[in-house]
């Protein structure tokens, strides 16, 4: 019978646990999340758990990540659910601190990563990568793994930390997992919650929409018609507005001319758009 997982919330007893990891000689994998955790979650500690022989997944919504105006207080929290999810798959521990024990009183200290993390989100959200960076260096620094595994759903957040890591040699590996998608296209999200039934049945279109605007661009079609003709669609099929979809260096996120790179430098195609009150991205490789 599966086993709740230990859910530990204090810097001090997450140290002891993992000093007792460290003393038998065994391997550390971390899979962060904030919690509400869906299968693309699930996939995600499953890859874990084939690159190291514990596995710690971490749940906190991090306040640092959201602005004034954003969904911090609505975004769901459900950890005795989550942990449910997790008995399953045998995890070391959750590790669940409060906003308090993560940032103490007096807490003073933030990373400003720039390169990948500049454009794209950064054009809307200014404050989330400085964030994002912050909040996973303490995690990194906290659970110390030999891995981390992060969703590729969120590819310019991978493509931030990747930087960042090895920026400040970081001493582990960052793997991306590949998105976990419905039946229909969309992309797994704790988001996806926010949805109507109408609007549900309208979110697909931003998968099909890239998925056109990736074939057009490799069949020739200058990169910001075909980016534009994505957004029209996705206009057309009841979105809101569209906050960007472009094409990006896969490696680096650096901008590409509208004829596209020069030699054979994959690109990668992301986007994100507003349906209703829910704020969608999503990505795929052209």
């Amino acid at each position: 019978m599966p086993t709740t997982p230990t859910i530990i919330t204090t810097v001090s007893a997450l140290r002891a646990h993992i000093a007792t990891i460290r003393a038998n000689g065994s391997t550390v994998a971390l899979v962060p999340t904030m919690g509400a955790l869906h299968d693309g979650h699930l996939d995600l500690v499953r890859l874990a758990k084939t690159k190291a022989a514990h596995v710690i997944v971490s749940i906190f919504v991090n306040p640092k990540q959201f602005a004034p105006h954003e969904d911090f207080d609505r975004y769901p929290r459900q950890l005795d659910a989550d942990s449910a999810k997790l008995a399953p798959l045998a995890v070391s521990a959750i590790w669940a601190p409060t906003p308090t024990e993560m940032y103490p009183p007096g807490f003073a200290t933030k990373i400003e990563p720039a390169g990948a993390a500049l454009g794209l989100e950064t054009d809307f959200r200014p404050h989330f990568f400085g964030g994002v960076a912050t909040v996973c260096c303490k995690l990194f620094s906290q659970v110390t793994p030999d891995i981390a595994i992060f969703g590729e759903k969120d590819y310019q957040q991978l493509t931030v930390l990747r930087q960042m890591v090895r920026d400040l040699n970081l001493p582990l590996t960052i793997i991306g997992a590949p998105t976990r998608r419905e039946p229909d296209g969309l992309a797994l999200s704790s988001r996806n919650a926010y949805l109507t039934p109408t609007e549900r049945a309208i979110a697909p279109t931003l998968h099909a929409a890239m998925t056109a605007c990736a074939q057009a661009i490799k069949s020739g079609t200058p990169i910001d018609t075909a980016t534009a003709t994505a957004a029209a669609a996705v206009l057309a099929a009841g979105f809101r507005s569209v906050d960007y979809i472009a094409a990006r260096d896969a490696h680096t996120l650096a901008p590409v001319g509208p004829d596209g790179p020069k030699g054979d430098t994959p690109l990668r195609l992301l986007a994100a758009a507003w349906l209703g009150k829910t704020r969608l991205i999503d990505n795929i490789a052209i």
